[in-house]
């Protein structure tokens, strides 16, 4: 399996290098895939390869192998995410200048591999002044307390309802680093939501995570008004995720000729970005030329994983390829910014970010005067009014709170919250039909969720995606759909509400706690 050069050395952790009692020591940290190591080759520094009795490699806290013992295990796990500490026992001075580190060895399923990269050696660091952690194993129970009693000793405070949990730490790796405990946030439900989808069918039972009064109530109520007209359609009609590289040329002409290579190339390129996953699928690449910089937004499908760190991965390994076999590029960089990656723009409500959702129904003017005491036209024309306010202030949402909703869902099911940034954006258009009933729907451009793999799989995270039946593979359109149908009754809640006059009195009511 050919692995880019540029993707290789990501092997090393850089800043690693440093000074020990019995000479030097790196780390290599597995970013590819889960692999076995079937021979360890040869270490060197700067050209020279080191004698074999001089390197010793560390497999966790306890088990540590000569160069020997290493290749005569035969095959070593080196799974994604794991940890191997290489230490040569050679005196070197802590210097700022750069060495030049290289390894060798041959590993399933990549075959013989070798890689060089520059770094200085540095003091090792004491960790009586830095936050306690193993490289090996830091989610065990005894390095846990540790930083915990760090903490509390720092601060003259104490660790109390953060530090009881119902979770494995082991199972936290990848998703937290120094773990001391958790957060705990109120858990309300609110439903049932009856959703006419493709994926999501049935009536609902949602968790909101939140500790804003009124929220759970508010969407409880615009689902109980939305059953009573048959419920909610909910439809994801466009799935994307990003990564956005850009190129640098010496002139404007260079920069057009290789966005034009880039379209020729693509299936190249996407042969090699697709190797690195079995979920994501490189659908087409983007390129918007500035100045002397070509602007590339790769675009994938990516599962039922929310897919940043996959799609950075592929398009890591893609643009390897490319800078192997294109001349004239004079500088690089994974990201541009043009993903805009955790962060709102035009871009993402045009073209889309993560699943883009609709979800529509038509509400019968008796069951919102009986049950909301508001006429559709107030709704349509309070509507109509703020659509000038939202103009006015450049906001990219022209609805109420979808935020909100989201948010709390968010929350509740292990999402990466961050992602609220590009899910707030919405559409929300409204019109009145013949009979007088209003017909209500709302396009989120951007919602980025998951349902295997980051924070899905945590404890209470997974329970809430399994009360929903929304864990696992194949289930991210089903749960996208739901998240359409929950902000959408949010929507017309609080639209109610606003058009009734009777927002303030409810959270008067229900949402105060002093």
């Amino acid at each position: 399996m050919f692995v880019p050069s540029m993707l290789l050395k990501q092997l090393y952790t850089h800043g690693s290098l440093c000074s020990t009692s019995k000479g030097i020591k790196f780390m290599l940290k597995n970013r590819l895939k889960d692999a076995k190591i079937q021979s360890l080759n040869w270490i060197s520094l700067d050209g020279k390869q080191i004698d074999e009795d001089k390197i010793y490699l560390q497999l966790s806290p306890d088990e540590i192998l000569s160069f020997a013992e290493f290749n005569q295990k035969g095959e070593v796990t080196f799974d994604l995410k794991q940890v191997i500490t290489v230490h040569l026992h050679v005196k070197e001075p802590v210097n700022p200048e750069k060495r030049k580190v290289g390894v060798s060895f041959k590993a399933s399923p990549f075959g013989k591999l070798k890689f060089e990269v520059q770094d200085n050696v540095s003091a090792e660091t004491s960790n009586e002044t830095h936050i306690p952690r193993s490289s090996h194993n830091d989610y065990e129970e005894g390095i846990i307390s540790e930083r915990q009693k760090y903490f509390e000793n720092l601060t003259n405070g104490k660790v109390n309802h953060v530090g009881k949990y119902s979770i494995d730490p082991q199972d936290l790796k990848g998703n937290i680093e120094h773990f001391i405990g958790v957060a705990q946030v109120p858990i309300g439900i609110a439903g049932p939501l009856i959703i006419d989808g493709e994926h999501a069918k049935g009536e609902f039972v949602v968790p909101l995570a939140t500790t804003e009064g009124t929220l759970v109530a508010s969407y409880n109520r615009g689902m109980k008004l939305l059953n009573m007209s048959g419920g909610v359609k909910s439809t994801v009609v466009d799935d994307a995720m990003q990564r956005a590289p850009v190129f640098v040329f010496s002139d404007a002409r260079g920069a057009r000729d290789f966005a034009k290579w880039v379209q020729e190339n693509i299936a190249t390129i996407r042969e090699h970005a697709e190797a690195t996953s079995s979920v994501a699928k490189l659908t087409y690449i983007d390129h918007i030329l500035s100045n002397k910089f070509t602007f590339l937004r790769f675009n994938y499908k990516t599962g039922d994983a929310a897919g940043q760190n996959m799609v950075g991965r592929a398009t890591f390994a893609a643009c390897g390829w490319i800078l192997d076999h294109y001349k004239g590029i004079e500088n690089f960089y994974l990201e541009s910014n043009f993903a805009t990656d955790k962060k709102a723009s035009q871009i993402n409500i045009m073209r889309t970010r993560g699943k883009r959702v609709t979800a529509e129904a038509t509400i019968k003017r008796e069951h919102l005067l009986s049950v909301m005491r508001v006429d559709p036209k107030q709704i349509d024309y309070h509507g109509r009014v703020a659509s000038v306010g939202s103009f006015l202030s450049g906001v990219n949402n022209t609805g109420l709170h979808s935020p909100n909703g989201i948010t709390a869902m968010f929350i509740a099911t292990g999402q990466d919250v961050a992602n609220v940034s590009e899910s707030s954006a919405g559409m929300l258009y409204s019109e009145l039909t013949e009979e007088g009933d209003l017909y209500l729907s709302l396009t989120i451009p951007s919602l980025i969720v998951a349902t295997y793999g980051g924070g899905t799989g945590i404890g209470t995270q997974r329970e809430c995606l399994e009360l929903m039946d929304c864990y696992g593979r194949g289930k991210a359109y089903k749960f996208a759909e739901i998240v359409g149908a929950v902000a959408l009754a949010g929507e017309i809640s609080l639209a109610s509400a606003i058009s009734s006059s009777d927002w303030v009195s409810s959270h008067e009511q229900y949402g105060r706690n002093r």
